[in-house]
């Protein structure tokens, strides 16, 4: 087990500083902050954003018309985890495709094909690497926003907050996973992130699709949907379910790219 833990890291520390070390990277983190910044700014600041809806209301409180409670707070986290969401949906493909493509352009997969290192050993190494490079990515976005909404009143429960982040770590690692997976099946980087996004749109909207299919069929496509299970954590929910489907997810990609390279040390064989 010492064995197991020690080549996990192993793995992980180099493909975590391939991370560091690469150009690319940076610039998907500097967009990936430009553009959740510019959209934390519009949810709150834009003509039609919280703040201004929060005016009209106390111009219409103060002529004696009563509404409903709003609560900015969770509206804000709400509406803006499911924006961090969708932007991922981009960027996640992106940080997936060279996982094993680079490894087959650098004639490095087949010494790791034949290693005495498991294969799930070295996918898993790969995995906490590139989730741990994309914890970082929004880390300092989660900072922002503790910052901006330090004062809400009413105060903001920390589940709504650490129940957010934890759908973004587990959307995060399936859909990595499931990239990782088609990045050994390829040597071309472009192919591998095309593959990933596709894949990813779908998972993302088969609701939309189970919606037009009657029966056992559509309630399984239903419960396949990304979008459907990560909106439970967004509101604050901690749903089993969406975890289970997750964890799934990504178990499935480990697996799957264990398998993709086994297949290749027979052949090799």
């Amino acid at each position: 087990m010492r064995t197991v833990l020690g080549n996990v890291l192993a793995i992980y520390r180099r493909e975590l500083q391939s991370y560091l070390a690469s150009p690319l990277a940076y610039v998907i983190a500097a967009i990936f902050w430009l553009l959740g910044g510019f959209f934390l700014v519009v949810i709150l600041f834009s003509p039609e954003g919280l703040l201004a809806q929060v005016a009209r209301r106390d111009q219409v409180l103060q002529m004696g018309m009563t509404l409903p409670p709003l609560d900015v707070a969770y509206e804000f986290l709400q509406g803006y985890f499911g924006v961090l969401g969708s932007l991922s949906m981009f960027v996640l493909p992106i940080l997936s495709m060279g996982l094993y493509t680079e490894e087959r352009k650098q004639g490095t997969l087949e010494l790791l094909a034949t290693s005495p290192v498991m294969n799930w050993v070295v996918a898993l190494g790969k995995l906490l690497a590139v989730v741990t490079f994309y914890v970082g990515m929004v880390l300092p976005l989660m900072l922002v926003v503790a910052i901006a909404l330090g004062t809400a009143e009413p105060a903001v429960s920390p589940n709504l907050l650490l129940v957010g982040n934890l759908g973004l770590i587990l959307l995060a690692a399936s859909v990595l996973s499931l990239g990782m997976f088609l990045s050994s099946l390829t040597s071309s980087t472009v192919v591998a992130a095309i593959l990933t996004f596709a894949l990813v749109i779908f998972l993302w909207i088969v609701d939309a699709l189970a919606r037009a299919v009657p029966g056992w069929l559509g309630d399984a496509l239903n419960h396949l949907s990304m979008l459907q299970h990560f909106t439970s954590f967004t509101q604050g929910i901690l749903d089993t379910s969406s975890v289970v489907l997750f964890v799934s997810y990504g178990l499935l990609g480990l697996f799957l790219t264990a398998q993709s390279i086994e297949a290749l040390r027979f052949q090799r064989n």
